[in-house]
């Protein structure tokens, strides 16, 4: 066989081949996909709310201070002769209890030399009588009518005045060294804690000295800021017979878990703090230094403590009580209805530190979703583990491959 009719043959196989893999290739059917999506519902928790009435709780946060609060001074000076044992730092004294004693020596012997200027006073006045009634008689004796100014002149009257002002005058000064001998004696103005004391015995001490800072132990005040928009929420104690919120004072720092002290809310101060912008409360605590009561039950309050208020408010009637993880961005809260999602716009009356208080949005029955969901869309699925997976499959559109 020649190359050339080898060569022929080959190119003849070849090209068979090729239309016999051509024809294979048109000819076989074309292979087709059908696709199908799921859509299923979101598993979500949800609660059932209910309108009712509630009483929501204020929490600040607020600084102990005294109710009264004094710096003693003395209105006398002079050397300090005795202390009273009781009139140092940390001690409790009764309301005129002595606490310190001036040297009385000088202001007694100014009340004598008061007292006989007195004496004198009323001698000379006595004179001034006798002298009075003599120029009566030698009056008459004129038997003649004067003027009514010469006749005050001619009657001592002037002197009879001037004598009497003196007695008046020794009185005052009897009065007044009387006062100073008594302010030799220093005692306590009301029942007081005891601070601090400047003062021991051999100072010489000038008029106005301070002696030490004494507290009242009846009631101490915690100074708390509030914010603006809940004060008309508040009730403040303006007598004994209209008390004020309850309030409980927490010092989460010091005391032991669930301790607290009992007080009321006392007054409204007339101005907003200067840093804060929030309004500023008085809150009155009975007996602070737990005098009264067993010191192991009630933990004693201290000056400059700052401790955590939580104040009753008023209550709030016909409203839905709802957690405030629930309150979403905007005032928004995602509702529940016939398995779908619902967004709804509330209107929040009062909202505290748990809690927001909704008067609009919601009604009695309606299921809040308490699940954080990635995608939030009006009307998007949802199921609950007990109402079980509502799952809806629809067909997809054809890909051709």
């Amino acid at each position: 066989m020649t190359k050339k009719k080898t060569f022929l043959i080959s190119a003849a196989i070849l090209l068979v081949s090729a239309a016999i893999t051509l024809v294979v290739f048109m000819t076989a059917p074309e292979a087709q996909r059908e696709g199908a999506s799921i859509t299923t519902a979101m598993l979500v928790d949800v609660v059932e709310v209910n309108r009712g009435s509630y009483t929501p709780t204020v929490v600040a946060t607020g600084t102990v201070q005294p109710a009264k609060d004094i710096t003693l001074s003395t209105q006398v000076g002079g050397e300090v002769v005795r202390i009273a044992e009781d009139f140092a730092p940390g001690s409790f004294v009764d309301k005129g209890e002595v606490l310190l004693q001036i040297n009385p020596a000088d202001y007694r012997n100014t009340l004598q030399l008061r007292k006989s200027d007195l004496q004198l006073a009323k001698t000379d006045l006595s004179v001034e009588m006798g002298r009075q009634e003599v120029a009566r008689k030698d009056y008459e004796l004129i038997g003649e009518a004067l003027p009514a100014n010469n006749q005050d002149l001619v009657l001592r009257k002037p002197q009879l005045d001037a004598a009497k002002a003196r007695i008046a005058a020794a009185e005052a000064a009897v009065d007044q060294a009387r006062l100073n001998l008594q302010r030799t004696t220093i005692r306590a103005p009301f029942d007081a804690h005891i601070l601090s004391r400047n003062a021991n015995v051999g100072s010489q001490l000038a008029p106005g000295a301070e002696l030490g800072r004494l507290v009242g132990m009846e009631k101490y005040w915690v100074a708390a800021n509030v914010p603006v928009a809940k004060v008309n929420w508040l009730t403040f104690s303006e007598n004994e017979a209209n008390a004020g919120s309850n309030v409980k004072v927490i010092n989460a720092t010091s005391w032991a878990a669930g301790q607290y002290r009992k007080g009321k809310l006392f007054r409204l101060v007339g101005a907003l703090d200067t840093q804060t912008r929030l309004a500023r409360v008085l809150i009155s605590v009975p007996d602070p230094l737990a005098r009264q009561t067993a010191a192991d039950t009630v933990p004693p309050l201290i000056i400059g403590t700052f401790v955590e208020v939580h104040i009753q408010a008023k209550e709030i009637p016909n409203v839905i009580r709802l957690s405030r993880d629930y309150l979403r961005q905007g005032n928004t809260v995602w509702v529940m209805k016939d398995g779908k999602l619902n967004i709804r716009k509330v209107d929040v009356l009062f909202d505290d530190a748990t809690y927001a208080y909704i008067s609009k949005g919601l009604s009695d029955g309606d299921r809040v979703v308490t699940t954080d969901l990635s995608t939030v869309v009006e009307g998007s699925k949802l199921r609950t583990e007990r109402g079980g997976a509502a799952q809806d499959t629809t067909a997809g559109e054809e890909d051709k491959e």
